[in-house]
């Protein structure tokens, strides 16, 4: 049996609808009863009749037995309960999905032995398609002591856009962070020839920001087979700030063992020759909370004249978005 300390004020508080009168005889049955003990070194409150001004209530320890009991003997053994066991009011709030998850692995462990999406295993599983992706699937697994990757599932991304201007090998691949850019540079090639500022294009790829960081994992892994040709290049090319270094940096290191990722040199250069016409002056701010923290990879493609015009841009604050070319300087 647990108790705890009330106030007489506080008391007085959680039944609003009582006079005095009302809670002097309420006090005096919760005490008869058991529920109420008086604090007597609290004093009295001098009204009449007198009350203690504080009482310890008396509350009755909730029975976890049968919970206990089915945490110990009538879940799957795979799953660890030792967490629920110190913690049986938590498997009240999660006791349906532990329950169907035991269940599944029980009487459905053989389908795990086939891949599935995220969510069509956490529906599969728990009856609700974002239980493991954007609820509370992940943690649960984690309380049970239960790898996720025994569950078998991958997780997708937004499919990546991307134009084939040919599937002829060996070919460049040019990956553009921007989606003006490559509508443009698509038109070019669609309309006009294969090559853009003097590199010839195969295949264009819409990266879309920090977005390609999942979706071109399955670009490499499941596009058609004449990317993975070891001949091919793949080139990158974004806006001349920290987060589209950061971008290019985090991609060729990502896949160094699968294919190498170049820079797309001649876009930069073009991006500057056009920004010194304008002054740099002219330039946008850089966007706030940038990582800051590029490395130098990026600026080693580059002259060290190149280098140190990109650099004073960025360190004064300014950034060179894509936009600054059109159709035209294609």
């Amino acid at each position: 049996m647990g108790k705890t300390k009330m106030k007489l004020t506080d008391i007085i508080k959680t039944h609003p609808a009582m006079d005095y009168i009302q809670i002097y005889h309420y006090i005096c049955n919760e005490i008869e009863s058991g529920r109420l003990l008086p604090v007597k070194a609290s004093g009295l409150n001098g009204k009449k009749p007198a009350l203690y001004n504080s009482y310890w209530i008396f509350q009755k320890e909730q029975d976890y037995s049968e919970i206990q009991e089915e945490l110990r003997y009538q879940l799957n053994p795979l799953l660890n309960t030792e967490y629920y066991q110190k913690n049986p009011e938590k498997y009240k709030e999660d006791k349906k999905q532990i329950r169907l998850l035991s269940q599944y692995l029980t009487k459905d462990k053989e389908l795990l032995t086939s891949p599935a999406t995220i969510n069509e295993r956490s529906f599969e599983i728990f009856h609700r398609e974002k239980f493991l992706d954007r609820e509370k699937g992940r943690s649960l697994l984690s309380r049970l002591k239960f790898p996720e990757e025994k569950l078998n599932f991958y997780e997708t991304s937004e499919p990546m856009s991307y134009y084939s201007h040919h599937k002829h090998t060996p070919q460049n691949f040019l990956i553009i962070e921007n989606k003006d850019t490559f509508y443009s540079m698509r038109k070019h090639l669609i309309h006009q020839k294969d090559t853009l500022l003097g590199l010839k294009v195969g295949t264009l790829i819409y990266g879309g920001g920090k977005s390609i960081y999942k979706s071109f994992a399955d670009f490499v892994n499941y596009v058609e087979p004449y990317f993975k040709q070891e001949e091919n290049k793949v080139y990158y090319f974004g806006d001349l700030d920290y987060e589209g270094i950061l971008i290019f940096e985090h991609l060729q290191k990502e896949y160094a063992n699968q294919v190498e990722i170049l820079l797309f040199t001649q876009a930069y250069e073009k991006m500057l020759e056009k920004a010194e016409n304008i002054g740099y002056q002219q330039l946008p701010e850089t966007k706030e909370g940038q990582n800051k923290n590029a490395g130098n990879s990026f600026f080693q493609s580059f002259s060290p004249i190149t280098q140190k015009k990109m650099r004073n841009i960025l360190e004064d604050g300014k950034y060179i978005p894509q936009e600054i070319l059109n159709e035209r300087d294609y």
